[in-house]
């Protein structure tokens, strides 16, 4: 029993010294109070006396803050009135007592007594005491709610007027490990919701406002916390009231309907009009729909014993009738709650979320209204814990604010079903397919969580947006569905290398575990369809704000002028002419494996003349080696090494051992062939390279608009960095982002990586948001180098 005080219990009961005197001589503040040993005492003492073997198994409590112990002689088995107890006003320190005032006169008031010194307690604490232990159960009940106030949980926006969880349990005024339930009243505007709460729950004090005036007094969602009956009640705005945001605060209600255990249907209708059950039924309707899923999730998060979704609230429906009957009064075999599920059949609505419906009226002859009934239905439910148990603030608020988050923003009105209280259009996603019109079927804010949009129908395709998607068929007959684009180059090829094989072969499809397995012109003539031998085909929904299926990857002109700007500041920081600079690079960049680079050839492989800038560098088709005009002027052909039957330049030593053939393995041929391609094209190339040069003079502006992808947002558009806000000027340059599309200044889009979905399989520019989203593939990130406008 015995435990160690903690800073915050000392200083409690100032005024209350221990009474053994047994360890501490009497100074120390009284901890403990035992019945058996009559006195208070000090966490020395009582844990002193108590390690004797027979004072061992004493009754000690430990004091509260204005502690007033009870009378001895009245609690004692020779008391004068047994089981009542008295608290005492005085201690008598000679017989070591705690005496009420009957006590005292009785046994202190003659002889010797008369003379004992005595302690006295705190007066006014022992009448407070005195007059709570006369009180009755209903005046406790009173005084234990006298301060409740309530305050506005949700606004008529949906915007939760509470920052957290600790100010949730600061406003209830409740302790944070407080089990409690929620109790949430709904009705028509009019019907007394907040007077019904007021008199159930407060005794007639006025924590919900009312108004006799024709305005709706209550506005948005109120809370207060009843502590006796330990619950949270909420007031709700009232059904079929003149307000603005209708469809809004409708889908309020079905929030507060979610976090309940009981709800309470307030109508003050002579007869149950039929919005009462199309209300309720409509709501079991779309909490089983679009509620369940959400609430599970949250029951997770808080790891619940009781998932909140198991079953809805328990329903009350108080009916106040004046001129008629109270329902099921004219067919007494009949109880009402089998009557009420009668209406909900012949209306067609099934509230199968509810727990339970229970029906409870009462007829006012003459006012006021009989509360009393309706506060024992309440009781009765909320001792019932078989389907919805209590649990903490912190959990009713975590519960409260998933649904806000999950469900809000603005519900369009021209699209609404207004046959249903609680139509689709309140809970699923607005977006609507661009293709075909189509809505999306999930519910609100799911791209949040990373859920792509669906649809329920399928699509049409539309030459607009070109919503048709390839997918591998050899991957499909395996099993697998991969999606596949056209692009300018595989995956594999360098960027020259590929650019040069789209000039020479076309468009290749790449799936990522077949490789290349379509080359639009593999062939001279009759290349066949990739849709009849390669890929299947899907038409796919066009969403708003979605990149879609990212056809657009006819980049090829735009990869040129990357290349021709790279070219043109390398040929600025060597300080060469720009045709021979860029004859040089674009060799190498298309040579074949076999070939000297130019940057390793200083001078001529047979006559060793030393090359000056100027001078031009020929490759022999044959041995591959560096040499100048004059060693490297005849022709043959070299079909050894792919180059086919036409005559190409070798050198002199080649040329005289035309007789003999190249020992060229098989596996570099096949390594070669590739390259051959390229180097064919680039040998095309170099015979307009002046040509080519001179565009690199040409403002590139005046024809990146031509080259632009269709998916780049157009460079007269562009007037501010997408991300940083910065005005374009003629010092702060436009980049396009290879992924996005959007023009950002060079801060704002330093990053590479490879964008395989548009076409870019090698590291380009791409803005900081574009690099943070995930892709299927690992990505490559180059910082550092220089940038590709």
């Amino acid at each position: 029993m015995s435990a160690q005080t903690s800073p915050a219990e000392k200083g409690l009961n100032p005024g209350l010294l221990c009474q053994e005197s047994y360890t501490c001589s009497g100074t120390d503040e009284a901890v403990f109070e035992c019945d058996e040993c009559c006195s208070l005492q000090c966490l020395r003492c009582e844990e002193e006396l108590h390690r004797q073997e027979r004072l061992r198994n004493h009754e000690r409590i430990r004091l509260k803050a204005g502690h007033v112990p009870y009378c001895d002689p009245c609690k004692g088995p020779n008391g004068h009135s047994p089981g009542v107890k008295q608290r005492a006003v005085v201690r008598c320190q000679t017989c070591k007592i705690n005496l009420c005032l009957e006590c005292q006169k009785r046994t202190h008031s003659g002889g010797n007594k008369r003379r004992h010194p005595v302690t006295v307690y705190h007066v006014t604490k022992v009448q407070e005491l005195l007059e709570e232990e006369g009180m009755d159960e209903e005046t406790k009940r009173k005084k234990m709610t006298e301060k409740v106030v309530s305050f506005l949980l949700v606004d008529e926006n949906e915007e939760i007027q509470v920052t957290n969880e600790e100010d949730f349990i600061r406003k209830l005024d409740c302790k944070p490990d407080q089990h409690l339930k929620v109790v949430s009243i709904f009705g028509n505007t009019g019907d007394g919701k907040s007077h019904t709460l007021n008199h159930t729950f407060f005794y007639g004090r006025e924590v919900f406002k009312t108004s006799p005036a024709q305005e709706s007094c209550t506005v948005g969602v109120w809370a207060a916390y009843d502590p006796v009956h330990k619950v949270a009640v909420i007031d709700t705005e009232g059904l079929l009231g003149a307000t603005v945001n209708l469809s809004q605060r409708t889908r309020l209600l079905l929030k507060v309907l979610a976090i309940s255990d009981l709800v309470i249907y307030r109508t003050h209708a002579d007869r149950l009009h039929n919005d009462l059950f199309k209300f309720l039924g409509d709501a079991s309707e779309a909490y089983l729909k679009h509620f369940t899923k959400e609430l599970k999730a949250t029951t997770a998060r808080c790891g619940l014993d009781v998932p909140l979704s198991t079953l809805g609230p328990a329903v009350i429906i108080f009916h106040e009738t004046v001129h008629t009957q109270l329902l099921g009064s004219d067919h007494p075999s009949e109880v009402p709650e089998k009557l009420i599920q009668d209406r909900f059949r012949k209306l067609g609505r099934f509230p199968e979320a509810f727990s339970s419906i229970h029906y409870k009226g009462t007829r006012t002859y003459n006012p006021p209204t009989d509360f009393s009934g309706l506060r024992r239905a309440l009781e009765q439910q909320l001792e019932n814990n078989t389907t919805r148990s209590p649990r903490h603030p912190g959990v009713i608020f975590k519960a409260l604010k998933a649904l806000s988050d999950r469900f809000s923003g603005e519900i369009p009105d021209d699209q609404m079903a207004h046959s249903s209280f609680f139509p689709d259009e309140y809970f699923t996603c607005s977006s609507l397919c661009l293709s075909c019109g189509a809505g999306c079927k999930n519910s609100m804010n799911h791209g949040k969580e990373g859920v792509p949009h669906e649809a329920k129908s399928r699509c049409r395709y539309s030459h607009q947006y070109d919503n048709r998607v390839f997918t591998c068929k050899a991957c499909y007959e395996r099993g697998n569905e991969v999606s596949v684009v056209p692009k300018t180059a595989a995956s594999t090829d360098s960027p020259w290398m590929g650019l040069a094989k789209y000039a020479w072969s076309g468009y290749v499809i790449e799936c990522p575990n077949c490789g290349v397995v379509y080359r639009s012109r593999q062939y001279w003539f009759g290349n066949q369809d990739p849709v009849d031998t390669v890929v299947r085909t899907e038409i796919v929904h066009v969403w708003p704000g979605t990149d879609g299926f990212l056809k657009d990857n006819n980049n090829a002109a735009q990869r040129l002028l990357d290349g021709m700007n790279f070219m043109a500041q390398s040929v600025s920081e060597l300080s060469l002419g720009p045709t021979k600079a860029v004859t040089s690079w674009l060799t190498d960049q298309i040579a074949p494996a076999y070939w000297r680079p130019n940057s390793q050839i200083l001078s001529c492989n047979k006559c060793a003349t030393s090359f000056k800038d100027n001078d031009t560098k020929h490759h022999c088709r044959a041995c591959g080696e560096g040499f100048c005009d004059s060693c490297s002027s005849k022709t043959r052909p070299v079909p050894e090494r792919g180059w086919g039957p036409a005559p190409v330049r070798v050198c002199d030593n080649c040329y005289e051992a035309r007789n003999s053939q190249l020992d060229v393995t098989e596996a570099q041929g096949d390594d070669e062939g590739g390259t051959l391609i390229a180097r064919k094209v680039g040998e095309a190339v170099q015979n307009t390279l002046g040509a080519v040069v001179t565009a690199i003079d040409i403002p590139l502006g005046l024809v990146k608009d031509a080259a632009r992808p269709a998916y780049w947002v157009p460079d007269h558009e562009i007037l501010h960095c997408h991300s940083c806000r910065k005005e374009f000027s003629v010092k702060l340059s436009k980049h396009h982002c290879r992924a996005c599309g959007q023009g950002f200044c060079d801060e704002c889009s330093h990053d590479r990586r490879a964008v395989p979905s548009r076409g870019w399989d090698h590291p380009v520019r791409v803005c900081f948001n574009c690099n943070k989203k995930p892709a299927g593939t690992s990505i490559s990130v180059v910082t550092g180098k220089r940038p590709l406008c």
